[in-house]
């Protein structure tokens, strides 16, 4: 409220008590035509929501980071603190388009993955206590019992057959801790980038060398492009979109070329 006040920048606040609250109050106040700016305080799930509540309305979405992972706002060069972020909407004029993903009747800004099932994701309090390092808990701590299981992917038409234990399609590259899974993604290149981890250290071999930048554009048994991509998996896995659960496989993506605006730096 300082900062707002400062800049005469008359604002509103909903507060949400439930997933699936950001989604709606966004929603209304972009049909509402009153409001020229759309931002969620918290992680990327609230991102998310924002996102889904804005795509289609041409109001622009703004990022004010408040959760454990914000990896959308180190993606848009946005601060990771509170008031400074603010000072961003307060006084810069710049715009950013960014690709969304279409998944069914939703939309997802950063990534994809499977594999994961809901009792098995990162406990809030494990979130409270290690900060991002709590995935790396869980991931380490799963790896006695994973196992490859076969996937059908589809993409921009051609069907690919292979092993796996996850599979992620991104759109941002980066994570909560600033790092980027690898400087090959691009959140505004109009496609979306799919790799698969494997119990074949390959795998884990390709998507260190995306990660350090090496053998660019070489990594292709475990790594595609696409803007169209259908995933099928046997038996069918869960489905996790920005942090959030979805569902279940099989499941349909396409690209939607810079189709949201953000405010950014």
């Amino acid at each position: 409220n300082r900062a707002f006040g400062h800049h005469g920048v008359e604002w509103e606040v909903s507060i949400t008590r439930k997933y699936g609250d950001a989604t709606e109050f966004a929603r209304r106040a972009a049909a509402s035509g009153d409001f020229d700016l759309v931002v969620g305080y918290g992680g990327d799930g609230t991102q998310h929501e924002i996102a889904n509540g804005v795509m289609g309305t041409g109001v622009p979405m703004g990022v004010l980071p408040g959760g454990t992972g914000n990896g959308l706002a180190n993606e848009m060069g946005i601060p990771n603190t509170l008031m400074p972020a603010v000072q961003v909407l307060c006084t810069s004029y710049n715009q950013r388009k960014i690709d969304v993903a279409q998944l069914d009747d939703g939309y997802f800004i950063q990534r994809l993955f499977t594999g994961i099932e809901p009792e098995e994701q990162t406990s809030r309090e494990d979130k409270d206590k290690y900060g991002t390092l709590a995935y790396l808990k869980r991931d380490i701590g799963r790896l006695a019992d994973i196992q490859d299981i076969s996937y059908r992917l589809t993409i921009d038409g051609e069907q690919i057959e292979v092993m796996g234990y996850k599979c992620y399609v991104v759109n941002s590259a980066k994570a909560g801790t600033g790092l980027s899974i690898s400087s090959q993604f691009s959140v505004d290149d109009g496609y979306l980038d799919v790799f698969m981890l494997s119990r074949d250290l390959k795998s884990t071999e390709e998507a260190v060398e995306r990660f350090l930048n090496l053998k660019a554009g070489e990594s292709g048994l475990y790594y595609w492009r696409g803007q169209q991509i259908d995933i099928l998996a046997e038996p069918d896995q869960p489905v996790w979109t920005d942090g959030e659960y979805t569902g279940r496989t099989p499941v349909s993506i396409q690209v939607l070329p810079k189709a949201l605006t953000i405010a950014v730096p």
